[in-house]
């Protein structure tokens, strides 16, 4: 591509107009105009076939993918390789994505030959996902400086942008520092239900706890020895369908529910790798998405944030009754089953109570919600205040339907042996953590 430069508007306007405007008058210098602007023609024609070539021989190359993480500043390698016979001084400009930021819109690089010059450009991402990169224009002039060379190189490379733990995880430190296992002694409820050795029947030990295949091969009293699980299955179960694309607040810069869960799910396998547990994931909407198996370790860390991504809310309803023929097929040991889910929808609670029928008998199930700041009780402390208006009194009132509505839902899950949960979206995390280490602490498992 080749584009005028300003030199040669400047030139064209200061020196070739009058010229023309004297060759069309008739006047003895008619044929001296005319030979000059042919000539000031065949320099710039001339210097714009000389100048076309000149980025031929240039290449840019970026790793095939980069992983950034939300809201922090990153930078993006381009390694340029010049193979052609003089040097030259370029401009560089990067068309960024829409949801990236970057002070700089472009740069003036000198360009050796035969050398190979790297280029970091700072830029922040500013929304999670995954990201084609746009094309890399470069720009330099022609030899006399009447045109501007212009080419775009292709950047064949991903950008993943995580969501950011640094806060969540700076939130939640005396989780990670004390656990169950650190430097505070937590008592254990109960005696265990991991099988580790037999022994001699000692009196007092229940009949429940004989081994009776090998007390009938003995002769005598054989008694199971039970020890605390360690390594338990813990699976976050992410709800993408339409409610989790809702805001949390009015507010323009707020940040839909999807984006909490997301964070709340991997600081939660964050929790489970400290603690030596597996853990697994699972998205769906209408359908499942992605199954993550529970497992440990940095690269199954790593495939979690994989897999989460390039989650996003679809507007479809939930389907539950899916979700749990899915797991129910899948998961055969017994697992802790977190769901992050939003079941304000009286159809979608329904149907989720259809599902968790599929699991609740085998697996420990757990409902995580995020909780609204209007809905509270109408005699909560504080809501008086709130009603200086009739409309105010519509608000308060409907807040108050969909608390009574949510403690009725919680009623008919605990009937069904599920917890229920409600957070605000910021502590989601915290909620997901906290319910973790008390079913781990108490061997509900």
């Amino acid at each position: 591509m080749i584009v005028p430069a300003p030199c040669l508007l400047w030139w064209t306007a200061l020196g070739l107009v009058p010229l023309l405007a004297g060759a069309g008058v008739p006047w003895s210098g008619q044929g001296i105009a005319a030979a000059l602007v042919g000539l000031w023609a065949l320099m710039v024609f001339f210097d714009g076939a000389r100048g076309w070539p000149l980025l031929d021989d240039l290449e840019a190359t970026v790793p095939p993918i980069l992983r950034w993480v939300k809201g922090r500043p990153a930078e993006l390698p381009i390694v340029l390789t010049y193979s052609a016979p003089a040097s030259r001084e370029i401009r560089l400009g990067v068309a960024w994505p829409a949801e990236f930021r970057s002070a700089e819109e472009r740069r003036k690089i000198p360009l050796p030959v035969g050398v190979k010059a790297a280029v970091a450009w700072s830029v922040t991402p500013l929304k999670r996902g995954r990201f084609p990169m746009g094309p890399l224009v470069v720009e330099t002039d022609s030899p006399w400086k009447f045109w501007l060379i212009r080419r775009h190189l292709e950047l064949a490379s991903e950008v993943r942008v995580h969501p950011d733990l640094q806060t969540g995880l700076r939130a939640q430190a005396q989780f990670f520092a004390q656990g169950v296992h650190g430097g505070f002694l937590q008592r254990q409820v109960g005696k265990g239900r991991e099988f580790d050795k037999l022994r001699d029947y000692i009196a007092g030990d229940g009949s429940d706890e004989i081994h009776w295949k090998a007390t009938a091969k003995r002769q005598l009293p054989v008694t199971k020895v039970f020890q605390l699980e360690r390594t338990q299955e813990v699976y976050v179960i992410l709800d993408a369908a339409r409610l989790s694309g809702r805001p949390v607040s009015d507010s323009a810069r707020t940040e839909p529910l999807l984006e909490h869960a997301l964070q709340a799910a991997l600081l939660l396998a964050a929790a489970a790798e400290r603690q030596g547990d597996l853990y697994g994931l699972a998205t769906f909407s209408d359908r499942v998405h992605g199954f993550l198996r529970a497992r440990n370790g940095g690269a199954h860390f790593q495939a979690a944030r994989e897999l989460l991504v390039g989650l996003h809310s679809r507007l479809v309803s939930p389907d539950f009754e899916e979700l749990g023929a899915y797991l129910r097929l899948r998961l055969r040991r017994r697992a802790l089953l977190l769901f992050l889910t939003n079941l304000e929808d009286p159809v979608a609670a329904e149907g989720f109570l259809r599902g968790v029928d599929l699991l609740r008998r085998q697996h420990l199930c757990v409902v995580v919600q995020p909780q609204s700041v209007d809905i509270e009780p109408a005699f909560a402390h504080g809501q008086a205040g709130r009603i200086r208006r009739p409309e105010d009194l519509v608000g308060v009132l409907a807040g108050h339907l969909q608390w009574q509505s949510g403690r009725q839902l919680e009623l008919t899950l605990r009937r069904r042996q599920v917890s229920f949960v409600q957070a605000p979206p910021e502590q989601l995390g915290n909620a997901l953590v906290t319910r973790y280490l008390n079913v781990k602490r108490r061997q509900l498992l």
